[in-house]
């Protein structure tokens, strides 16, 4: 993995830039030491590290635009950081750069049932959302596995996913408005508390840009009333194949499940080894497949979910009878990431989406895939919406295994865009996927998403490295603008 040559300059201030973070940050606010700087220099995806010349822990929006405003001015990268969960590298650190910490902005800000938001800091888990609501009989949809400790920003920066993103959306769906700062320290709002705005839809262009755009400094979500019901059904096959036709029926059929995921039977024995949640260990792979709403609507669905189940071969029918049942049946599911330790050494967490209809075709490919890598992989995904993660086992102690795995993570995201498929479907592009934007993108495709990163960061200072393979100099663009409120945008001239 290539990225940016450090600024030598830079490095030689190192020092000088500590000093005037400092000026701005009093008390503790800045981490320059070596072993404070340690748990900053990876992200989720661990095989990459790299230690930055230090950490700014802001508490405000004001704090963030003065750190950001003062490595505009004297040339400083800037790489924000939420949890550091991400697991394409979105927030791996560089040599010659700082991070910038938003861990600090951990409020709730205020809650408003009437118009069902609620206003959060950038710092604020995803979990701890729901939790605040819960006692209103409300929450936020998207559900990360990680989100006990992902944290709000960094769904937005990577627009994450979750378990019941099939019905009720991507982190895009369910945010209403964001407060960003960009790199020159200006602070400007997007969309707010009404259901939708005038304009270009910026919001939504944020929702994902990784950092490279701006800073998140708070966020209004969406808040949902919880179901009157929900009732999760566990789907046994003796072959991927029959997993995979059983998902296209649901869909075909009209229904719209909550959440429909997908393990096979390494993730299933490492899930039931885990936390014991029942899944059957004579399979080859499970659906989970989970309904809500009202309860006769919920019976109603869940007895046609189980007549299409037997007609594709279901071996094996379970139907959750109680709230601390389902939870059990999710708890394998959510817990297949760190159940998979227990297979191996390392494993690397991929990331591809592909066309539903294709599911047994793909699954397939990445089986001849791992014996022609001789490297295991267990399968773990979103089922519903096509939302590949692919689990490679590798032992990075041996020599040419760690690239061996990497060679076969490229593959198998290569086969997801040759079915018609995207290289990512919630993780980000980050380092991990960024060498192949070529596979999806040509050159046009390219520069045309350059010259949006061009407007807002003309200098290439926020998360530099990231998502785009080349990166094209820009500095002619000008600066963005903000003016009465509203973004300004310079000429673009064509590359």
């Amino acid at each position: 993995m290539r990225m940016p040559e450090p600024d030598g300059d830079v490095l030689a201030r190192r020092e000088a830039i500590v000093a005037g973070l400092r000026r701005i940050l009093l008390d503790d606010g800045v981490i320059a030491d070596d072993e404070g700087l340690k748990p900053y220099e990876s992200d989720g995806l661990t095989a990459y590290r790299q230690v930055p010349i230090a950490v700014a822990l802001p508490r405000s929006t004001r704090e963030v635009a003065e750190i950001l405003r003062y490595c505009h001015d004297e040339g400083v990268k800037v790489v924000p950081r939420g949890g550091g969960t991400s697991l394409s590298g979105g927030a791996l650190p560089l040599a010659d750069g700082i991070v910038l910490g938003l861990g600090r902005l951990n409020r709730v800000l205020s809650i408003d049932l009437a118009n069902r938001c609620a206003v959060v800091q950038p710092g604020v888990t995803n979990l701890a959302i729901s939790q605040a609501v819960a006692h209103a009989g409300f929450y936020y949809a998207p559900d990360p596995s990680s989100q006990i400790a992902c944290t709000i920003g960094g769904n937005v920066a990577e627009n994450a996913g979750g378990l019941h993103c099939l019905k009720y959306g991507l982190t895009t769906h369910n945010v209403l408005g964001i407060e960003l700062v960009t790199i020159a320290g200006d602070v400007i709002r997007l969309g707010g508390r009404h259901l939708d705005a005038e304009g270009y839809d910026i919001l939504a262009v944020m929702t994902g840009s990784e950092g490279l755009l701006g800073v998140v400094t708070e966020v209004t979500v969406r808040l949902l009333r919880k179901p009157a019901t929900a009732r999760a059904v566990l789907l046994g096959f003796a072959g991927n194949p029959a997993a995979g036709a059983c998902v296209a029926k649901i869909i075909a059929a009209g229904i719209i499940p909550a959440g429909m995921e997908m393990m096979d039977r390494d993730a299933i024995h490492a899930a039931e080894e885990f936390c014991h949640a029942g899944y059957p260990l004579d399979v080859e792979a499970i659906l989970i497949v989970e309904v809500d709403g009202f309860p006769s609507e919920v019976d109603a669905l869940v007895d046609r979910v189980q007549a299409i189940a037997k007609g594709v071969g279901a071996t094996h029918l379970r139907v959750s009878h109680s709230e601390a049942e389902r939870t059990a049946l999710w708890a394998g599911r959510k817990n297949a990431l760190p159940a998979v330790g227990r297979l191996a050494p390392d494993y690397y967490v991929m990331d591809g989406t592909i066309p539903r209809r294709r599911l047994p075709e793909v699954l397939s490919r990445i089986a001849e895939l791992s014996q022609r890598y001789a490297l295991r992989v267990a399968n773990v995904f979103h089922a519903g919406d096509g939302n590949l993660h692919p689990l490679i086992l590798y032992d990075a102690a041996i020599p040419g295994e760690l690239e061996r795995a990497e060679e076969l993570g490229s593959a198998i995201l290569t086969a997801c865009v040759e079915v018609g498929g995207v290289l990512t479907g919630e993780h980000g592009v980050g380092v991990e996927k960024r060498d192949l934007m070529g596979t999806m993108f040509n050159e046009r495709d390219l520069a045309h998403q350059m010259r949006l990163k061009c407007a807002f960061d003309p200098d290439a200072r926020l998360n530099p490295g990231k998502m785009f393979p080349t990166l094209h100099r820009c500095a002619e663009l000008g600066r963005l603008h903000v003016h009465a409120g509203q973004l300004r945008f310079p000429d673009l001239p064509r590359f």
